[in-house]
């Protein structure tokens, strides 16, 4: 067999990559550019942060994936709102601390480049950033022949915002007899597919469920939660946030509380959605497992004072159902979750 005399021979296709890079930048530009310096292509991606209105500023950073949400993408060949899944993981984590994002970068890795493919993914992730009002500042492409699956990739994205100090939420406010609201979740979000696909596909990709394929139930994007949420940091003391991800309700939760609380979610208090409920019935999967794997229809918890909470479910409700799902009670020793 002869040996590959260019990189080209070898799998790798420069010029594809030049081409994608020529693709994403007008959807880069559609991002909110406060603050960047220079555009897309550069070996360092340049921005000028504006203190004025922080009196001691903190970056808050974050990075994420989307997990098995991927085999989706590829299976149904949609590829224009996985992006927005990135995008959300970062963001959302940042919102838990209070912070405003400010700019995102991502990364690419695939066996072959298909700029189409490219463009589409990077189009999500813009998108994501318009919802999350920061910007796509730059990223990295990376042709890897042999290493991943032909038509397949892999995502990863970065996000810096910040915060005023004496703003960041800590939780360390939290106390017994606060409130806790139900920011819902669009769906199963970006975790917990590793268990879902192999519970539903099994039914089907294309198979109908509630108007639409099941495939596309599964696709939805992930909420972003930033905008509102920021909005309502304006005018209301938020104690506590969780981004309810990997983990579910029994692993994040217990991460904004201080000790000797304990949160009591109130099951019935929401209405679960369809999905979780199919998959609990098609594979008998026991309810704590379930809050432990999935969202449940919650994609954030917020902790409140009582006094607060009228306040933030009606202004939060203009954006996405929001119900008041528990509270916050004393116990004894590490903080934990209790559902009644």
């Amino acid at each position: 067999m002869a040996l590959p005399k260019t990189y080209q021979a070898s799998g790798v296709n420069i010029e594809a990559g030049n081409e994608l890079v020529r693709r994403i930048k007008p959807h880069a530009s559609r991002t909110p550019q406060r603050g960047v310096l220079g555009g897309i292509g550069g070996f360092g991606a340049l921005f000028q942060a504006d203190w004025s209105n922080y009196k001691e500023p903190v970056l808050v950073s974050a990075t994420d994936g989307v997990g098995t949400k991927l085999k989706l993408a590829f299976a149904l060949e949609k590829h224009d709102t996985i992006g927005i899944d990135l995008v959300a993981m970062c963001a959302n984590d940042l919102l838990c601390s209070g912070a405003k994002p400010l700019f995102f970068l991502d990364y690419f890795g695939t066996g072959r480049l298909q700029p189409v493919v490219g463009e589409a993914v990077v189009k999500g992730i813009a998108d994501g950033c318009v919802q999350a009002d920061c910007a796509l500042i730059g990223g990295e492409t990376a042709e890897l022949p042999g290493f991943y699956t032909d038509g397949e990739y892999d995502l990863a994205g970065f996000c810096v915002g910040i915060a005023d100090k004496s703003k960041l939420i800590t939780g360390e406010d939290v106390k017994a007899g606060d409130v806790i609201l139900g920011l819902a979740s669009s769906g199963l979000h970006s975790n917990g597919y590793s268990l879902a696909r192999k519970v539903l596909e099994p039914m089907g990709l294309e198979s109908t469920f509630g108007g639409r394929t099941l495939g596309e139930a599964m696709l939805e994007p992930t909420r972003i939660y930033v905008q509102p949420v920021l909005e309502l940091l304006q005018t209301v003391q938020v104690k506590a946030l969780a981004h309810i991800t990997g983990g579910g309700f029994y692993e994040n939760i217990p991460r904004i509380l201080p000790e000797n609380t304990l949160a009591e979610i109130t099951q019935g208090s929401w209405p679960v959605p369809e999905l979780f409920s199919l998959i609990a019935q098609r594979a008998e999967i026991e309810e704590r497992e379930m809050f432990t794997t999935f969202n449940m229809g919650i994609g954030m918890a917020m902790i409140v004072s009582p006094e607060h909470a009228s306040t933030a479910l009606e202004l939060l409700q203009k954006y996405f159902p929001v119900h008041q799902i528990g509270q916050i009670k004393s116990a004894d020793g590490a903080p934990k979750v209790q559902l009644i």
